[in-house]
């Protein structure tokens, strides 16, 4: 016997709001790159750019989300909350998506290790600009030596954050 003040809604033929499939991803890099704000302290840098790595998940899990510009608020914000000068990330991810876009347009097709290889050159890429930015805008004598162990756990982190999005995805688009 079926309870009558039981109401099945079924999921069918809902679709999920535009803020859910338009802002979620926003806001997942906007937090990732609030958690440099953090108060740990080291001698050296040790977090990795989650915001950097947010973006670059959404990026190559799903194409058709962003187009190139999305670098410039999101860098944006990014330079706000960690205190590097105001237009090197919003240079440095707006360069980094163009050139994913270029190397996507060229391939056929994609495996797992090959948006590794390209979320690996891009982390590279990027903080090795940041650390040029700091450089020249007074930021002192840091070496690439110094960030070496930085970059390393970064491209090691990228399958999780990876992961992570992929999990936020499903539920972003689930009505």
């Amino acid at each position: 016997m079926i309870d009558r003040h039981l109401h099945y809604v079924p999921r069918l033929g809902r679709n999920p709001s535009r803020f859910r499939l338009a802002g979620i991803p926003v806001i997942t890099v906007m937090l990732g790159s609030s958690l440099t704000a953090l108060p740990v302290i080291a001698q050296s840098p040790v977090m990795p750019p989650f915001g950097l790595l947010f973006l670059l998940s959404w990026r190559l899990l799903r194409p058709e989300l962003w187009r190139a510009w999305i670098g410039l608020p999101l860098g944006l914000f990014d330079d706000m909350m960690s205190g590097q000068p105001i237009g090197s990330a919003m240079f440095l991810w707006t360069i980094m998506l163009i050139g994913v876009d270029a190397v996507e347009h060229r391939m056929i097709w994609r495996s797992y290790r090959q948006d590794w290889l390209i979320a690996g050159f891009a982390i590279i890429v990027c903080m090795a600009g940041g650390l040029f930015f700091a450089r020249i805008t007074g930021g002192g004598d840091v070496r690439l030596l110094l960030v070496a162990p930085q970059m390393f756990w970064t491209i090691l982190l990228f399958p999780f954050v990876v992961r992570q999005c992929a999990r936020i995805d499903r539920w972003r688009v689930m009505a």
